[in-house]
């Protein structure tokens, strides 16, 4: 029987899970938190291992003990540096023996970034030179903004790496996603499993299968609050017209494939609508084509992604005519639901819209708060927002325009450094912003400010970041810079020079009081 080794999930077939030397497997994963719970279950389902780690020290994940796993562990940190990346392979060969064992790396996207796509095919091709001659099994774990870019070009490495997996936080849950994976002479490809994590680490969720209804016999069926159909008729005996979309709800939870259509009036009924639409997504699975018609414009990129998120099939935007409306009904017959609804709506409320901050935030407070938007997984990559620094005109100082910012949305934020405005607008499309500047200032911004730069990548509004908190020394942290007014010169009254009293001797004669 060939050697093998094991990720340790439990309640996976050893076909997606085994590693078999020689042979160099890639796992990425969203959140940092993640790959160390799952780096850690990886070392503790070993006999024997040697752990590389970089960006982080190696101790950090042995600590605390665990339970399983090794009892001695050669570890080594390397340095976040290019040319270190680049002499791995050779560090490698150097430093291993030709006894089979499986290396661990440990490592965050900035430190693989560091690597062009051709380089990084190169790198690995080395590597592979030094597993074969050492008969070695190397599992690199990769975590951080950006893995979704790294997946894409290591999909072209199908010749290089054994196996590419995916590990995503679904709110509730972990989707992981095997693009393909060899063991025994077999490959694996493009398979889906969803993960919990127990005690133990991560094993597979063993869930209800709701991708088939109940019944069919009411697909032809379609409920719908009146207004979606502009004062028209039922279109036909299948359909269902009710006053409100609270009786909309109550009668779609007798349904197993019908359609179901809510009207948005305004953006107020978010909230209502998406628990309406969640509960019945969760409770009637599915079979369910839900659609939900805007009536009014109403409805935000934010909102739009909440909705989606809560079980919604398609949404119709405003100004869309009713042939619009009636062709996207049609093509939604037939169709099953197939994205995961997280149980907890309260949670996914607060990941979907995670800044309850607004207007002016120190220098640091917004460094914070944009970074910890930017890294929320959960989110798009990409679509989270825009970063805008504004340079005043040279008339105007940066804390005078200050004063004429008048964030209205949530998760809009502005700070100032140096001799611009920075501005982060939450899911803002680039497309937008004019029309954001626009209800933001209180003047034309065009008059207001003389350029402006723009990041909407996630990579690169990260580095912005960072670089804002480093390279300007002087910018203030703590309050607002004080508002300095120019008075107009007033020269000062200058004081009269103040007399002493003489004293005067008289003296008394025939003629009078006379002066001595």
């Amino acid at each position: 029987m060939a050697l093998s080794f094991t990720l340790g999930i439990e309640q996976v077939q050893n076909e997606l899970i085994e590693m078999q030397p020689p042979g160099c497997y890639w796992l990425t994963v969203n959140r940092p938190d993640d790959a160390h719970r799952l780096a850690r279950q990886v070392i503790g389902a070993q006999q024997a291992l040697t752990l590389i780690s970089a960006g982080a020290p190696p101790q950090s994940l042995l600590e605390p003990a665990l339970p399983n796993g090794p009892a001695r562990i050669p570890f080594y940190s390397l340095s976040e540096k290019r040319r270190a990346l680049l002499d791995l392979p050779e560090d490698l060969a150097r430093t291993l023996s030709a006894k089979p064992r499986l290396i661990l790396f440990f490592n965050n996207f900035s430190f693989i970034e560091k690597l062009s796509p051709v380089e990084l095919i190169a790198w690995i091709k080395k590597i592979n030179r030094t597993l074969v001659a050492r008969h070695c099994c190397l599992l690199i774990i990769t975590s951080g903004s950006g893995v979704n870019n790294l997946r894409q070009n290591l999909l072209s490495s199908f010749r290089q790496l054994n196996g590419l997996a995916h590990l995503e936080y679904q709110q509730d849950s972990w989707n992981y996603r095997v693009s393909w994976w060899c063991h025994d002479q077999r490959l694996m490809a493009d398979r889906a499993l969803r993960l919990t994590l127990q005690e133990s680490g991560f094993a597979v969720l063993r869930e209800d299968d709701q991708n088939t209804p109940l019944t069919l016999n009411d697909e032809a069926i379609c409920i719908a609050e009146q207004q979606v159909l502009e004062g028209a008729p039922p279109l036909s005996s299948h359909w269902q017209l009710f006053d409100s979309n609270e009786l909309v709800a109550s009668r779609a939870q007798q349904a197993d494939s019908a359609t179901v259509i809510f009207s948005l009036k305004n953006n107020e009924e978010i909230h209502t609508l998406s628990r309406q639409i969640h509960t019945l997504r969760r409770a009637r699975g599915a079979g369910l084509k839900i659609m939900v018609r805007e009536m009014q414009t109403s409805l935000r990129y934010s909102d739009e992604r909440l909705l989606l998120a809560c079980g919604v099939n398609a949404i119709v935007p405003f100004g869309a005519p009713m042939s619009r409306f009636l062709t996207t009904l049609e093509s939604l017959q037939g169709q099953r639901y197939n994205r995961h609804v997280p149980a907890n709506l309260d949670a996914l409320l607060l990941s979907l819209q995670p800044l309850q901050e607004k207007g002016f935030l120190p220098l640091d407070n917004f460094c914070q708060s944009v970074t910890r938007l930017v890294s929320n997984t959960l989110l798009p990559e990409n679509g989270k927002g825009l970063l805008v620094a504004l340079r005043p005109v040279p008339e105007l100082k940066p804390e005078q325009a200050l004063t004429l910012c008048k964030p209205r949305r949530y998760g809009d934020l502005v700070t100032v450094r140096g001799d611009r405005l920075y501005l982060f607008l939450s899911s803002c499309r680039y497309n937008d912003l004019d029309t954001a500047l626009k209800f933001i200032f209180r003047l034309p911004h065009d008059e207001i400010f003389s350029n402006r730069l723009v990041w909407f990548e996630d990579l690169q509004i990260l580095s912005e970041v960072r670089q804002m908190k480093t390279l300007v020394p002087e910018a203030w942290k703590d309050v607002p810079p004080a508002m300095t007014v120019a008075q107009p010169a007033v020269k000062p009254p200058q004081p009269t020079e103040r007399q002493t009293p003489q004293p005067v001797v008289l003296s008394f004669t025939k003629q009078g009081v006379v002066r001595k």
